[in-house]
C-alpha cells in the first residue's frame, strides 16, 4: 500500500528522515517506534503531504502521493489538535466530516452510537466546544473523525499517550479489530512499547531519521525493544 523509496528530510542541514526503502502492506499494523527526535512525526507529515521532502518518493498505492489526491479518498489520520475544528462542538464537528464524506446526520449518528463505551460518557451531549475538552478527550474526538471516514489507511501519533488506561485498553481492541476484520492498514507511532507491541504486525524501529530494526510484532519485539532501549540508557 505504500511505498517509500530514498526518502529524505532535513531541517536546517539535520537530517529528520533518511529512508532508502520501505514497504507497508495493506491488513498490516506497524509499530513506529523511538526516542523523541527520531523523525516519527516528520515521516508521517511526508506521508500526508503535509510537508514535502528534499528528496526521494512515497508512493500510495503506486501513485505519488505529491503528484495525486486520490489517496486522500481513502486515508485517515489524527496526529495533533490541530486536525481538529476546536470552536465546533464534538457532534457539530462529526457532523462535518460527515458532510464532506456524503454522509447525513443520521448516518453519524449510527456510526457513533458504536463508540459508546470509547466516549465513556464524557465527549456527546455535553454542550461544551472541543477546545474546551481535556488532551485525551481532544484525542477521542480525533480518532473517531478519522474512523468515520472508513479509511483503508490509518495514521495515529502517539494516541496511547493522551488516554486513560481503559480508552487504552478500548483502543488496543479497537485496532486489532479494524485489521483484522477490515483489513485495514494502520501506523501507529507510541512510546508505549508495551501496547505497540501488543497490537502490531511488524514494528519499525527508528534513530536519528533512519529505520535501524524491521521485527515482527508480539511479545519478542517487546523483548527486544525492552533491550534496545537498556543499550540506550546504559
Amino acid at each position: 500500500m505504500i511505498e517509500i523509496k530514498n526518502l529524505q528530510k532535513a531541517y536546517k542541514g539535520i537530517t529528520a528522515v533518511n529512508i532508502d526503502s520501505l514497504e507497508i502492506n495493506a491488513g498490516e499494523v506497524i509499530g513506529l517506534v523511538g526516542n523523541n527526535g527520531a523523525g516519527k512525526t516528520t515521516f508521517f507529515r511526508l506521508i500526508l503531504d503535509l510537508i514535502r521532502a528534499n528528496s526521494g518518493e512515497i508512493l500510495s498505492k503506486g501513485k505519488l502521493v505529491t503528484a495525486t489526491e486520490d489517496w486522500k479518498s481513502y486515508t485517515a489520520a489524527y496526529i495533533d489538535d490541530g486536525f481538529l475544528i476546536d470552536y465546533l462542538t464534538p457532534e457539530e464537528y462529526f457532523y462535518f466530516v460527515g458532510k464532506l464524506n456524503a454522509l447525513s446526520n443520521a448516518d453519524v449518528d449510527d456510526f457513533l452510537k458504536n463508540y459508546t463505551a470509547f466516549f465513556d460518557d464524557s465527549i456527546l451531549k455535553k454542550g461544551k466546544y472541543i477546545r474546551d475538552f481535556s488532551k485525551g478527550n481532544q484525542f477521542k474526538i480525533g480518532i473517531i473523525a478519522a474512523l468515520l471516514t472508513d479509511p483503508e489507511l490509518l495514521i495515529l501519533d502517539e494516541p496511547f499517550a493522551n488516554l486513560d488506561p481503559t480508552t487504552q485498553l478500548r483502543l488496543v481492541d479497537m485496532i486489532k479489530e479494524m485489521a483484522v476484520k477490515k483489513q485495514m492498514c494502520i501506523i501507529v507511532s507510541s512510546h508505549d512499547i508495551n501496547h505497540v507491541s501488543e497490537v502490531s504486525s511488524r514494528i519499525l524501529l527508528m534513530e536519528k531519521g533512519k529505520i535501524i530494526k524491521d521485527i515482527a510484532g508480539g511479545e519478542a519485539a517487546y523483548e527486544e525493544m525492552v533491550e534496545y532501549f537498556k543499550v540506550k540508557t546504559a
